[in-house]
């Protein structure tokens, strides 16, 4: 049977078509041949030059060995595993709720003063030629005296009593506000002053960490009421015997802490399959020991405040297990913040006394954050490659991808992220395991660990030829867009907690010199070695911290902060009234009331 022109014209046309199909399958392989070549050389040559440094890449370097599980704290009890274990969904089962620390519900006031305005002082207008009782004379004032306000402002404070922010959100008193007892205040005037006279005389800022001060006439034209409305105020006393409910379970962590290991059981073969701690019961814990050590300290039981201080801390090496991961360590910076936040307040209130600042000195020396965050790069890196390395394409779609199964076929493959991880060739994955160690290496470049330092700027001979721009639309750096974190902030908040850290041992022994000589030093180097036989330096450039007396016989100490700058112990604050961690110095400062 002859072909027509018509048939003859279509195989070849078929043809045509085939050849072009062979011809572009041929290369559509070797691209992707060419791609993964490029890819596995330029991972093995990174990978190479890497280890030549000592750094360790493989993961099962940072997996945890088994340990006795009469020496894991983590098989202490039920109990402990339910609160100290978080589920790989991030969720809380109902058994572990019901054991989980969760101190408030809301931000609860215990003290009924909240529910109405408080009299914290009762201004009676004498003429100026009255005479007073002697028992009176004190509170005694002239309106026209230029110190009036400030001495009628203390007192009004010292009637209301010392107080202390706590970290959720409660603000303490050392009394029962309800209970309070107006202060008595005598003010020699001409004539009857008018409210904003009053107002006008007592300082703005007075008692207003409690609630708004304001000023009210009384049927008497010479007698006026100093009031406190919108009081949101929780009595010391009040706070510890609601939350002496958890002391069985302080006593039961104190005891399983005892214990030298902490390795969580579970599946450590997977990085993203690993346990981890429970941050929620981490940070639970630590803000209500705070809080309770600040209402001992309000009421004056310091021993009583370090006993809930050191539980902090020692709960702190819970988060340094391994595999580290930049959450926990983050977490460990943020309770040693809060620690050293807490002893700062104990300060404050004049309430640490000799035996305690030593032992707070002593567990101040312990701490070094530094090494613990540059260790979850590493593990990080480490974690993230292994996985790259080893995972399918539907298991790194599951990891990266945030679609779902329900999602639609169109929504998939118009996405590029769902399409890099169908279609890309092999060796982009590769590609993205060096950006992640190149950029890795370039973060733990700012970490001196051996002269204990943060740097601000990375050398420049750390970079190696290999720096590279990470891009979020770059197939090549694609995946590595978003397994590096932004650790800018990072390094800053740890070396922010760890000059405060530094600084607060320093002030424990500056204190301590002070109750022993009556005045602080001249200099650090004459606390050693009596008082301090190492004196931190400013792992900010690594000199000597700045320190001085002032001329009200107290001291200035502070860091040069991230801009590496002696700003004379200047503090910057932001537009939101927080201070500016890049700008100006970090100084030593007591919490505000």
């Amino acid at each position: 049977m002859n072909e027509t022109p018509k048939t003859k014209r279509g195989w070849r046309i078929l043809r045509r078509i085939l050849i072009a199909i062979g011809i572009l399958a041929t290369l559509v392989a070797i691209f992707y041949t060419e791609e993964d070549w490029r890819g596995k050389r330029a991972w093995e040559n990174c990978k190479r030059e890497l280890e030549a440094k000592g750094e360790t890449l493989d993961w099962n370097a940072y997996i945890p060995p088994p340990v006795p599980d009469d020496q894991n704290f983590f098989k202490a009890s039920t109990n402990i595993a339910l609160r100290f274990v978080m589920a790989r969904d991030f969720t809380v089962s109902e058994v572990a709720r019901r054991v989980t620390l969760q101190s408030y519900d809301g931000f609860l006031v215990f003290d009924t003063a909240k529910a109405k305005p408080l009299v914290v002082a009762q201004l009676a207008i004498l003429p100026t030629d009255a005479k007073f009782e002697p028992s009176k004379a004190n509170f005694a004032f002239k309106l026209n005296d230029p110190v009036a306000g400030d001495q009628i402002g203390k007192l009004i404070q010292k009637t209301a009593g010392q107080s202390a922010n706590g970290s959720q959100g409660f603000k303490f008193s050392e009394m029962q506000l309800s209970n309070l007892v107006p202060a008595q205040i005598f003010v020699e005037a001409d004539s009857a002053p008018s409210i904003r006279d009053l107002e006008n005389l007592i300082p703005p800022e007075t008692a207003t960490n409690i609630g708004r001060l304001q000023i009210e006439a009384t049927a008497d034209e010479r007698i006026f009421q100093v009031v406190l409305t919108d009081v949101q105020i929780t009595a010391a006393a009040d706070y510890l015997k609601w939350s002496d409910q958890f002391e069985p379970d302080f006593d039961e962590i104190r005891e399983a802490l005892k214990r030298p290991y902490a390795r969580i059981d579970g599946d450590y073969s997977r990085p993203y399959g690993t346990p981890i701690p429970n941050f929620i019961t981490m940070r639970s814990l630590a803000q209500t020991l705070a809080q309770r050590s600040q209402c001992y300290l309000l009421l004056g039981q310091p021993e009583k405040a370090l006993r809930e201080l050191t539980l902090i801390n020692d709960s702190r090496h819970l988060l340094e297990g391994k595999p580290s991961t930049l959450v926990a360590a983050m977490i460990n910076v943020a309770i040693a913040g809060l620690y050293v936040s807490t002893i700062a307040d104990g300060f404050r209130l004049h309430a640490w006394q000799e035996p305690q600042q030593a032992a707070l000195q002593e567990q101040l020396k312990e701490i070094n954050l530094s090494p613990l965050v540059a260790e979850s790069f590493q593990s990080g890196r480490a974690s993230a490659c292994y996985t790259l390395e080893t995972a399918t394409s539907g298991e790194l779609e599951k990891i990266f991808w945030f679609g779902n199964s329900k999602t639609n076929l169109w929504a998939k493959i118009s996405s590029p992220r769902y399409l890099l991880f169908a279609v890309a060739p092999r060796g982009w994955v590769y590609q993205n395991m060096t950006a992640i160690a190149v950029s890795d290496e370039n973060i733990l470049a700012y970490f001196d660990l051996t002269n204990d330092l943060i740097l601000t700027h990375k050398p420049r001979e750390v970079d190696g030829g290999q720096q590279m721009t990470i891009s979020q639309f770059s197939p090549l750096t694609f995946l590595a867009a978003l397994s590096v974190p932004n650790f800018t902030k990072a390094l800053q908040t740890t070396a922010n907690n760890q000059t405060l850290v530094n600084e607060a041992q320093i002030v424990c022994a500056l204190e301590r010199f002070h109750l022993a000589h009556g005045e602080y030093p001249e200099t650090l180097d004459a606390l050693a070695p009596q008082f301090m036989e190492t004196i931190p330096h400013d792992i900010i450039g690594g000199q000597p911290l700045h320190y001085r007396r002032t001329d009200d016989g107290k001291f200035l100490l502070y860091s040069v902060g991230w801009n590496e700058t002696d700003d004379g112990g200047q503090v910057v604050f932001t537009k939101g009234g927080s201070v500016d961690r890049e700008k100006g110095d970090w100084v030593w400062q007591y919490p505000q009331k």
